[in-house]
């Protein structure tokens, strides 16, 4: 089996104004060993307004962190007000950029379809794609909810080949388990992530498949990392809430060591 290198991604959301952006760049950085990034790749993935100040923080104290943004539009320039470019993130240096929250699907109604055009331009443009995909409570429940997630997973790499689909990194993030402290058991997300591996396999091969990291993104912190990270097909976390506290931040990566 291929040894995957492991990510840790921090979600911030709609949190943290430039000052305060700044404020908790500076404590990660702080508490960022350097011989961690030896071992492991750490993001950060700021609002938009956040992201030119908190690289510069990391590039000023030479932090091996990673910045991503939480959002994109397809199309390379417009029309579109309100939107952002993969030319423009890629201008400030964005390293990442998530794709297809389920915060993004259910509050501002994007589409399969949107999620694979973003997944495509952020290809092209030489950023790795976030690709979030996940089940909600009544599907999970409704026991189709492996048929749901693989179905995404198809969806999001419809005419993405294997070479440019090896570039992108998959978070399984059981939309149940999102911001309500409530979290997929270790067996839930194994269960869930292997299957995501078994569609990434058929859809490309397996090399391909094994050397893809999936993440995990429902309410990881520090009381439940170790547990979830030990799960063989779950190779990092997209952390929301925890990634606001630079200590508990910190404390997961350092778990995934």
């Amino acid at each position: 089996m291929t040894k995957r290198r492991r990510l840790i991604a921090g979600n911030w959301k709609m949190n943290n104004t430039i000052p305060e952006g700044v404020v908790l760049a500076q404590e990660i950085s702080n508490h960022f060993e350097r011989d961690y990034a030896d071992h492991l790749d750490v993001a950060v993935c700021p609002p938009f307004v956040d992201l030119k100040p908190v690289i510069t923080v990391f590039e000023f104290d030479r932090t091996d962190i990673a910045v991503g943004a939480q959002n994109v539009h397809w199309e390379p320039k417009g029309a579109y007000t309100g939107e952002i470019s993969v030319g423009m993130l890629k201008d400030i240096r964005c390293e990442y950029c998530i794709v297809g929250h389920s915060e993004r699907r259910e509050l501002f109604g994007e589409t399969n379809e949107e999620v694979n055009l973003k997944a495509k331009a952020l290809i092209s443009g030489g950023i790795k794609p976030i690709v979030c995909v996940g089940e909600s409570l009544s599907m999970r429940d409704s026991g189709a909810y492996l048929d749901y997630i693989t179905a995404q997973v198809r969806a999001a790499f419809a005419g993405i080949d294997a070479p440019a689909a090896a570039s992108c990194v998959v978070a399984y993030e059981p939309i149940w388990a999102i911001g309500t402290g409530r979290t997929a058991t270790p067996e839930q997300a194994e269960e869930a992530c292997a299957a995501i591996r078994v569609q990434l396999s058929e859809l490309y091969d397996q090399a391909t498949a094994e050397s893809m990291r999936i993440l995990y993104g429902g309410s990881m912190n520090e009381g439940n990392a170790d547990l979830l990270l030990a799960m063989p097909n779950i190779d990092g976390g997209l952390i929301g809430g925890a990634s606001l506290n630079a200590k508990s931040f910190i404390k997961i990566i350092e778990m995934a060591l």
